[in-house]
């Protein structure tokens, strides 16, 4: 029977519960991924605003908007639309209650206990489908999902910031998480632009490279890797500045040490003004990608 089972209210900041729903479950599949939730309402700012994560037989789901996470427990076979409606609505519902200044004081777990009640209440409704006909609409969520369809959460996602596994293997869906950044600004695209022209720059110098070694068996084939390794980590900056990456500024960072020690060993190769352009593109690159945030997507409620 497809059904929800759980659903709690957290503070993004720091993972304070706010409130949640009675539970009676002490099913140990169950316990274990109410364990895995909890660790999520932790994190929850280093994934996009919309997840699922499979958990053995039961699907985790949460949203997050205005600094308030909401994440529900529920069977693997409850319909998608139907789990991010219950969501939307415990959102809509605890903005409404709440004002941005009595969350962010709250200092004990479960401040807003009392919410438990129309938690409860909503949880009834949706596990009735005969009593949702009326009362929600499923074509707008439908399609808000088809356009901007939830992140699929991995094991390695909680493997790595955790440090428990996930029984049940999941697969990433798309390229790319769905999280929005902030528009680009000038310096993001000028930035973006030069470390292109670095990359291009690295790439045309280890293809020349590679015809040196082939005229001259006494050239280091290592240029050639740095060269290359230069150009990948130019182009992987572009990437981390134009989309949403879990740990983007540590990646770009790293990016930027690639870059300064492929330009170090390169120091034979090129003058000191050369080198020190490459550094200074790649530092203005990290910067710019530590400057453009993810997106906080409000919710509409025509209100």
């Amino acid at each position: 029977m497809s059904m929800v089972l759980f659903a709690s209210v957290v503070r993004v900041a720091d993972g304070l519960p706010l409130s949640a729903s009675t539970d009676y479950e002490q099913e140990k599949d169950l316990q274990e991924t109410k364990r895995h939730l909890k660790g999520l309402s932790k994190k929850l700012n280093q994934f996009p605003d919309r997840c699922t994560l499979k958990s053995g037989p039961y699907n985790v789901n949460f949203i997050y908007s205005l600094g308030v996470g909401y994440l529900m427990v529920c069977t693997g076979n409850y319909p998608n639309v139907l789990a991010f409606c219950f969501l939307d609505e415990l959102q809509k519902e605890f903005i409404i209650t709440y004002d941005s200044k009595r969350i962010s004081s709250a200092v004990r777990p479960y401040s807003f206990i009392e919410f438990d009640t129309f938690i409860q209440k909503t949880k009834q409704r949706y596990n009735s489908p005969r009593s949702l006909s009326t009362k929600i609409n499923l074509a707008d969520m439908q399609t808000e999902i088809k356009l901007r369809p939830p992140y699929q959460l991995s094991p390695e996602d909680l493997q790595a910031i955790n440090g428990f596994s996930v029984r049940a293997a999941s697969k990433y869906k798309g390229i790319a998480p769905t999280q929005m950044l902030e528009p680009a600004t000038l310096p993001g695209i000028v930035s973006c632009v030069l470390s292109v022209l670095c990359g291009g720059l690295n790439l045309l110098r280890g293809v020349h490279a590679i015809e040196s070694i082939l005229q001259n068996d006494d050239e280091d084939f290592n240029y050639v890797i740095a060269f290359f390794l230069g150009t990948a980590a130019c182009l992987y900056q572009c990437y981390l500045f134009a989309y949403f990456s879990i740990w983007r500024n540590s990646k770009s960072f790293l990016a930027f040490a690639l870059i300064c020690l492929s330009n170090m060993y390169l120091y034979e190769l090129r003058n000191i003004w050369q080198i020190l352009f490459h550094v200074a593109v790649g530092a203005f690159m990290t910067l710019q990608i530590r400057l453009r945030q993810p997106l906080g997507k409000a919710p509409d409620y025509n209100v």
